[in-house]
């Protein structure tokens, strides 16, 4: 029996032929990296492999790594096997890897999204004949609105509490989800102020990506500073002492978790926005369609619910264990977000 052009075992995603794993979660020799996020970019691989627009990212939460960058669609072969890294569409600089070998085509997603941000270089559709998918929101139930109608909501909301003499803290992922609300928040409204957390990621991104200008908050922030602003944090800052100085403040959250009244009331936010850098039900189907591909491999999220409506649509469809985490891993810890403070 033949063996797959990729397989899964105790370190991640294993292309054989090539000796290189893509995003795995143990230290491997050579590891093609798809995105910074903590899931998928891990510290201790003696070579990474990522897009250029990756490398300060990763750089900046790993430390001192070798590192190398390659453009959209440049080809590059390791013992034979040809490789290339196509837009997911997810964050700055996050890749979908296609491999191929003797004829046979496969494509690992990472996690993408196929609507365009303005921030992340737009999805791209890739023909293959496996198609190795993330389902972080793999319901019916998650489906999206168009993020101009979301971000005017959030600049209505913000409006609205500087009106009412409070101020409006937004929590959103300090990678990814914090640059693209900074990048279409209204600064005719009012000032943008920051966690550490964010301000340092942002000033990273911001040499690729054009974004409102933001203030750090510090120690020496005062009362004032915070009247008709918005202030973006992790969501680990919420129910910190940080935000104490902030009060009167009215908070909200951006995530595709936000469908679900309860992830609001469990998390005590006052306002909830449905924002999400993975794709919804909808947008998996048609990335899947799109593919072409006969197989598909669903790798975290609601995986066997939605390996079986492929199955149901006739595709040979199945489900592997990863350590990734979607959302849930773009979370900062409490003690990285006070280090940050």
């Amino acid at each position: 029996m033949k063996q797959p052009l990729l397989v899964f075992n105790d370190k991640g995603i294993y292309c054989a032929q090539a000796d290189v794993y893509l995003d795995p979660w143990k230290p491997v020799e050579k590891a093609i990296i798809t995105h910074g996020h903590s899931d998928h970019s891990r510290w201790g691989h003696k070579q990474y492999i990522t897009h250029h627009r990756n490398i300060p990212i990763i750089k900046h939460r790993l430390g001192a790594i070798t590192v190398s960058g390659k453009e959209w669609g440049e080809t590059f072969q390791i013992n034979g096997v040809t490789f290339s890294l196509h837009p997911a569409g997810h964050i700055v600089g996050a890749s979908q890897v296609r491999v191929s070998y003797k004829g046979e085509v496969w494509v690992f997603t990472g996690d993408y999204k196929i609507e365009d941000d303005g921030v992340a270089t737009p999805f791209e559709s890739v023909k293959c004949h496996t198609f190795i998918t993330e389902c972080t929101f793999g319901l019916p139930a998650f489906k999206w609105m168009p993020q101009e109608t979301v971000m005017a909501d959030i600049n209505d909301w913000w409006s609205a509490n500087k009106a009412d003499g409070n101020t409006s803290i937004l929590f959103g992922y300090s990678l990814g989800k914090a640059q693209r609300l900074l990048k279409h928040l209204d600064p005719g409204i009012g000032p943008i102020l920051t966690h550490g957390a964010i301000e340092n990621m942002t000033e990273v991104i911001r040499p690729m990506v054009e974004m409102p200008k933001t203030r750090l908050i510090t120690k020496d922030s005062k009362k004032e500073d915070f009247k008709g602003a918005i202030v973006l944090a992790p969501p680990s800052a919420h129910g910190s002492t940080w935000i104490r100085k902030m009060v009167p403040y009215v908070t909200a959250s951006a995530s595709g978790w936000m469908t679900f009244r309860g992830a609001r009331r469990r998390r005590a936010i006052d306002k909830g926005f449905v924002l999400s850098d993975h794709c919804d039900w909808d947008g998996l189907l048609q990335s899947v369609a799109a593919s072409g591909c006969e197989k598909v491999i669903a790798t975290h999220g609601y995986t066997d619910i939605f390996a079986r409506y492929l199955r149901e649509l006739g595709y040979d469809a199945r489900t592997e264990k990863t350590q990734f985490e979607g959302e849930l891993a773009e979370m900062e810890t409490t003690k990285e977000t006070q280090a940050n403070a």
